[in-house]
């Protein structure tokens, strides 16, 4: 991945509703251009789908809480069960205390007790320690930035 593709990246994050012309502006290159350098980006997999961002509290998802799965074996194994709770945005296998971190959208905290009922429910879990987000500052995409100064270096456009 080169500058250019990280400029893509970048945008795209920004807005992915932009025209091939927009990106190809942004990057310098052409509408064509840029089109097959986006295409090139999906068929490797960096980039992996396109949403839209949805404001949680305007579809009845304003309560945000992290929990700290902790459990009495190995919990790796354990995706589909974490994912068979559409509460659930996303879960992580994690080291410390705990063993799975998961990020949780309900409606109200009730819901939430509810679904650390649930929690609880999966094999292998022993308790959880939940944190309720008060006010979120910001949520950063991932960065499309360079990671190895190398990257800084042009390279050509294909």
């Amino acid at each position: 991945m080169d500058h250019i593709d990280r400029t893509l990246l970048t945008q795209l994050q920004q807005d992915a509703t932009q025209s091939y012309a927009a990106l190809g502006r942004a990057a310098g290159l052409s509408p064509g251009a840029a089109h097959e350098r986006v295409r090139k980006l999906r068929e490797r997999g960096v980039i992996r789908r396109t949403m839209v961002e949805v404001d949680p509290a305007a579809v009845g998802c304003g309560v945000l809480a992290y929990v700290m799965v902790e459990s009495t074996s190995w919990m790796g194994d354990s995706a589909e069960s974490f994912a068979a709770l559409p509460e659930i945005m996303e879960a992580h296998v994690i080291a410390g205390s705990a063993s799975v971190l998961v990020k949780v959208r309900t409606a109200t905290t009730e819901q939430l007790q509810d679904v650390l009922r649930r929690i609880y429910a999966i094999d292998g879990v022993s308790g959880t320690q939940a944190v309720v987000v008060l006010q979120t500052f910001f949520e950063r995409p991932v960065p499309a930035g360079p990671a190895d100064p190398q990257d800084l270096s042009p390279q050509s456009a294909d």
